[in-house]
């Protein structure tokens, strides 16, 4: 596999310098936006009845749940987050979640509907052997996918024995941290506890990685994970009505699990701020409108490892704003933007955008802090319904997944938040996921949740330098 390893993203750090530092002036000089006079048109109904998609474009359906992999077991059910990884050779390795539970059917998981491809399974590679002989059937599987033949390579489980991979995050040191969207505590069915993030190396290497918990940052309901490009810096969301923002500040890039800070944003001047909006709008007036920009600082959390699942409560009373379903969160040129799936007035989503500090995650950044900007809020009637997984093309547009009740699709965000409609799931109404780019732009990949299926998107993209 090409690409950074530990040692070379970490030898590397003093050149990236403050990693975010200096881009947000490339993105008010307009280096990174697309005019919004540019958009793909109108949707072409797809005759096969899976994915409606712009003049231009087609899809290639490339894994499908229940398929056999090359280890010897099932492509699992329910896909949710995933990214992209260079691959060497022209090939691409995706990482891919797969959200399931211990409680759910087995023909979802990786071991078939009776379980009788698990002794292919080393116990010791799986986190939660379960207690009565039943593992949680939660993970990751890789694939390796190569663009020119249009031909998965192999694919295989790579994450074994957690529960309900929702989404995660890719490092810049080409690992995929996977999180589990689950607080269950050990008890009579399950061996062990959960709620914990885990790090998949991307590499086309058929291997099931040590399934060991990122404790340090944090026991939660956990939704996924961006990490800044100088690896400094990791910010996590939390899916939960009333959760809260993370960051996690690492002892040593590029290490996460040798420790570090655990840590929630706060709005400076409005301690325990509400950012949803949750709002008779007859009666008041929303407490942020698009656009607002708030100066922000961050508090350490205790206990991280939180066996109560309380750390959103410790932290909004500490002061910590409250925010409603933080999901799909992703880093881009000059910035980290997330969703909130229920948040705003309509509770039809919002996308707030995070701004760090020049000197982010050191003691300097006290005197000049980041900003925290409500970018879109979704309205009735609008384009975008409960934004969920989110990713930053090449070019500065966000793609952005939907979970809404019935169809749902993907929508093409602008820099300036100008907003069009990219696709649209036909074939149900499951919610697509997992949207991410290969490393050169040229494809993109997407999940459809319900159906269990990976799509590969090509078409002419709008690419901005």
């Amino acid at each position: 596999m090409t690409g950074l390893n530990r040692r070379d993203f970490v030898s590397r750090l003093a050149a990236t310098g403050a990693g975010f530092a200096g881009l947000g002036r490339a993105a008010e000089a307009g280096l990174l936006g697309t005019p919004p006079a540019d958009a793909y048109g109108r949707l072409r109904s797809d005759p096969d009845g899976l994915l409606d998609l712009p003049e231009g474009f087609s899809y290639q359906l490339i894994s499908r749940w229940g398929e056999e992999m090359d280890d010897g077991l099932l492509v699992p059910g329910l896909h949710d987050g995933m990214a992209a990884f260079d691959g060497g050779h022209g090939r691409v390795v995706l990482v891919r979640n797969h959200e399931v539970g211990i409680d759910s059917d087995p023909s979802l998981g990786a071991f078939g509907p009776k379980l009788e491809r698990l002794p292919r399974v080393d116990p010791a590679m799986i986190y939660d052997v379960g207690r009565a002989g039943a593992p949680c059937l939660g993970g990751t599987t890789t694939v390796v996918y190569d663009p020119k033949t249009r031909k998965v390579v192999r694919h295989f489980l790579s994450l074994a024995g957690t529960g309900r991979n929702c989404a995660g995050g890719a490092t810049p040191w080409n690992t995929w941290i996977t999180c589990e969207e689950w607080t269950q505590r050990a008890n009579e069915t399950c061996a062990a506890d959960h709620g914990w993030c885990f790090e998949i190396p991307a590499s086309g290497r058929q291997h099931l990685a040590a399934p060991r918990p990122l404790r340090a940052l944090g026991r939660f309901n956990h939704e996924a994970v961006a990490v800044a490009p100088d690896g400094r810096c990791v910010y996590l969301t939390e899916d939960r009505n009333d959760g809260i923002f993370y960051r996690f500040v690492p002892r040593e890039p590029g290490r996460l699990a040798a420790g570090g800070r655990l840590q929630a944003l706060v709005i400076d001047q409005q301690p325990s701020a509400d950012t949803r909006n949750w709002i008779d709008p007859a009666t008041e007036l929303p407490s942020l409108k698009q656009g607002d920009r708030m100066s922000v600082r961050w508090i350490d959390l205790d206990d991280p490892e939180s066996a109560g699942d309380d750390l959103r409560f410790r932290g909004f009373e500490a002061g910590a704003a409250r925010f409603a379903r933080g999901e799909g969160i992703w880093t881009g040129r000059d910035a980290v933007h997330f969703a909130c799936t229920t948040g705003g007035v309509a509770r039809l989503g919002q996308i707030f955008t995070y701004r760090p500090s020049p000197h982010e995650g050191l003691e300097l950044e006290k005197d000049a802090p980041g900003s925290l900007e409500l970018f879109v809020e979704s309205e009735a009637g609008g384009i975008i319904e409960n934004a969920d997984n989110l990713t930053v093309a090449p070019w500065g547009d966000l793609f952005i997944n939907e979970d809404g009740i019935g169809t749902d699709g993907i929508v093409r965000v602008r820099p300036d938040g100008s907003l069009e409609r990219f696709a649209m799931v036909r074939a149900s109404d499951s919610e697509t996921a997992g949207i991410c780019f290969s490393p050169d732009g040229d494809t993109m990949f997407v999940n459809i949740q319900h159906q269990g299926l990976t799509v590969v998107i090509r078409g002419p993209w709008m690419k901005k330098a």
